[in-house]
C-alpha cells in the first residue's frame, strides 16, 4: 500500500497529532520523546500567519538520527504475523503455541522488528538477531524492552476505554546521545485498534484504524502500484468517523485539538 491516496480524510491530521500528543503526555517522558511544542506561537518566527493551517495538526520536534528499524509490538496475532504463523508457526523467529486463530491474543506481547529502508524493500519482518546486526545488540535490546514496556502501559489504558491495541509500530532515534521516541505514537495509522466488546478470535475484526481503507482497496482489485485509486465518499466519511471515535475514546476529549 506504499502509494499516496488522492483522496484526503478530513481531520485525520488532527487525530494523529492529537493522539500522539496525548500518548507523549501519558508516558510522562518514560522514555524521553522528540516533542518540543504543539503551540504554533512557540514554533518560530513567521509561522503565526499559518496558524489556521498548522494549529492542531503540527508540532515542533527535536531532530534525531533515526534507527533504520521499525519497532513492532504484537499483542494479538494479525496481518503479516498471522500469515507467517500459518506458514511457519512463528513470527519473526519467535515460535508461538499451536492452534492460534487470526486475532488471537498472545500470552505476552512480542517484539517483531521490521526493516526501514529509504530505498527498495522496507516494512519487511526480520528477526531480533537481524535487528542486532543492523543497529547493534545493545541498541536492539533497549528498543525491544522500551517498545514492549510502552505497549503494555498503553494497551492497558486503551482497554479500559474499550479499545484493543492489537499491534503497533514505534520509531526511535538518537538526540544528544540519548535514545528518544519519535514520529507518531499509537495512532490509527501506526496501530491496529479494535473495539473490545466485538473482539472475536477467528473472525474478521472490526477496526478503528486504516485497515478499513485497506480492505476497500483490496476489494477493488488494485495492483498496489501508483497511482492509487480515489476513495468514494462513504469510505472517506466512515474512515473519519472511526479515527475520531478512537481519539475520543482514548483521550476522553470530545473535541479534536484546535
Amino acid at each position: 500500500f506504499d502509494a499516496i491516496l488522492p483522496t484526503p480524510i478530513p481531520d485525520k491530521g488532527r487525530v494523529l497529532n492529537g493522539l500522539s500528543r496525548f500518548w507523549f503526555q501519558f508516558l510522562d517522558n518514560q522514555p524521553q520523546n522528540h516533542l518540543i511544542t504543539a503551540d504554533v506561537t512557540q514554533m518560530g518566527r513567521g509561522l503565526e500567519k499559518h496558524r489556521a493551517i498548522l494549529s492542531g495538526r503540527s508540532m515542533l520536534v527535536k531532530k534525531a538520527k533515526v534507527f533504520p528499524v521499525e519497532c513492532v509490538v504484537r499483542g494479538y496475532l494479525m496481518g503479516s504475523g498471522w500469515k507467517e504463523y500459518l506458514e511457519k508457526g512463528s513470527v519473526c523467529g519467535i515460535t508461538l503455541p499451536r492452534g492460534l486463530k487470526n486475532g488471537s491474543r498472545l500470552e505476552q506481547p512480542i517484539f517483531t522488528p521490521a526493516t526501514k529502508a529509504e530505498i527498495g524493500q522496507h516494512d519487511q519482518n526480520i528477526s531480533f538477531e537481524q535487528a542486532c546486526e543492523i543497529i547493534g545488540a545493545d541498541n536492539a535490546a533497549q528498543l525491544r524492552d522500551c517498545s514492549i514496556g510502552i505497549y503494555k502501559r498503553a494497551s492497558e489504558h486503551a482497554l479500559s476505554k474499550g479499545i484493543v491495541i492489537a499491534d503497533t509500530k514505534f520509531e526511535f532515534g538518537v538526540h544528544d546521545g540519548q535514545i528518544i521516541l519519535i514520529d507518531e505514537v499509537l495512532t490509527p495509522d501506526s496501530s491496529r485498534f479494535w473495539p473490545r466488546e466485538q473482539w472475536t478470535p477467528g473472525q474478521t475484526q472490526l477496526s478503528y484504524d486504516k485497515q478499513f481503507v485497506r480492505d476497500y482497496l483490496e476489494a477493488t482489485g488494485w495492483n498496489k502500484q501508483p497511482p492509487a485509486p480515489p476513495l468514494p465518499e462513504q469510505v472517506v466519511l466512515k474512515t473519519r468517523e472511526k479515527y475520531v471515535d478512537a481519539y475520543k475514546r482514548i483521550t476522553g476529549n470530545e473535541e479534536l485539538p484546535a
